[in-house]
């Protein structure tokens, strides 16, 4: 998108067709555009306030109610920050005494939007003049003051005037698809990890995927899901850092914590009662032996991110199984014992398994009454499945 084509969209005319296309039902796009242009819409215009629309409505799972007014582009709403992550950042980020931030690669605000809320004023640049005079149209809207949006490139923004510095490097090429090494990100990865040498409050926001050692010497590397979902990693560097590594989850409005060194190692030994399989938060932080030690428990295989324990204990941060059998591997010996069961609905789980789950679920055939979970995965190095229910369900949930 390119800023005048933001500039149509705020116009009166603009309004007035971001107002008819909200109106339409959400249905067959061309027949949209035609009723459009029906009501003296220009094609152009009707097309974007209709892409608009349809973009608004993605969003509301990201920005609830503030979606209706803003602007986004495709690659931009997909890689915004959820509003419930970006208000506890900028909360964090003001309760270390922040007060003014620069915002670098803001793309259509959401962490903008977020800081300001939190009481500090905000420059926030984006190299993409577009994405930028999206991001101001956004602040516009949502009526935020001490907010300044710039389109210039991050590398040379002045940081003199800030007290921190959030970062948001693109991941994604200019085709749309993912960049998955740092060294190919926007700024560059250079750039970004010399921020808080610069700005000691920096703030790194960084593909989940992203590599251990890659974070910046001395930084808490934190990684957030949001019910149930991995959606980012961060880096919190100098005085901002309070622990090797967080894992966050987020369930609804409710936000749990693990903290510990992500360097500990869990003791391995038998199939208890429970299987507990970690929140992909803590998977990713590395802190699977500080919640099996929490539990009280130990791994199936020193590589393998499964607990066990012989004691049920809910916590936010991995879903509970009840262990019903260890069950024969092989295809044929596998499908039996299942039909012996009684199973028809099989829902599998798999961490270590090289199993296509597709693939293994057709070649199964299950034609029963009885649901369960399967568990593939390795125990002390050796192939393994684990007939499951879940930890709260009723015994009859998993068949005879």
């Amino acid at each position: 998108m390119q800023p005048e084509d933001v500039q149509a969209l705020t116009s009166p005319a603009g309004q007035e067709a971001l107002a008819a296309a909200a109106l339409l039902p959400d249905g067959d796009p061309l027949a949209a555009a035609e009723k459009l242009r029906a009501q003296g819409f220009a094609p152009t215009l009707a097309a974007a306030a209709l892409t608009q629309t349809e973009l608004r409505r993605k969003a509301r799972a990201k920005f609830g109610t503030d979606a209706a007014v803003m602007f986004f582009t495709r690659a931009g709403l997909e890689q915004a920050t959820r509003s419930v992550v970006a208000r506890r950042r900028a909360a964090r980020l003001a309760a270390a005494g922040a007060r003014r931030v620069a915002d670098l690669g803001c793309g259509v605000g959401a962490d903008t939007i977020a800081f300001a809320r939190a009481g500090m004023r905000v420059l926030a640049v984006d190299a993409d003049p577009g994405t930028a005079a999206i991001a101001e149209a956004n602040i516009k809207n949502l009526g935020l003051p001490g907010v300044l949006v710039e389109a210039r490139d991050a590398t040379t923004t002045p940081l003199v005037a800030v007290e921190a510095v959030f970062c948001d490097p693109a991941r994604r090429t200019s085709g749309g698809r993912r960049v998955f090494d740092p060294r190919a990100y926007s700024p560059p990865w250079d750039f970004v990890t010399a921020l808080p040498s610069r700005v000691p409050n920096a703030v790194l926001k960084l593909a989940p995927g992203i590599d251990h050692a890659l974070l910046p010497a001395g930084a808490e590397g934190e990684w957030v899901s949001v019910d149930g979902d991995v959606v980012e990693a961060a880096a919190w560097c100098g005085p901002l850092a309070e622990a090797p590594r967080r894992a966050t989850v987020i369930r609804g409005e409710d936000v749990f914590e693990l903290t510990g060194s992500g360097e500990e190692r869990a003791p391995v030994g038998p199939v208890g009662t429970y299987l507990y399989d970690p929140d992909g938060a803590v998977v990713r932080s590395h802190l699977v032996a500080e919640l099996a030690d929490a539990l009280s428990g130990n791994l199936l295989d020193e590589s393998i991110a499964y607990i066990t324990t012989n004691h049920l204990e809910h916590t936010p941060f991995a879903r509970p199984y009840t262990v019903i059998d260890r069950l024969p591997i092989a295809l044929k010996k596998l499908r039996a014992a299942l039909k012996e069961r009684d199973i028809g609905a099989l829902q599998i789980l798999k961490r270590g398994s090289a199993h296509d789950v597709d693939d293994l679920r057709r070649q199964l055939r299950l034609d029963g009454r009885g649901s369960a979970f399967l568990a593939l995965t390795r125990i002390k190095g050796e192939p393994a499945a684990l007939l499951l229910k879940p930890a709260d369900a009723p015994a009859a949930a998993a068949g005879r």
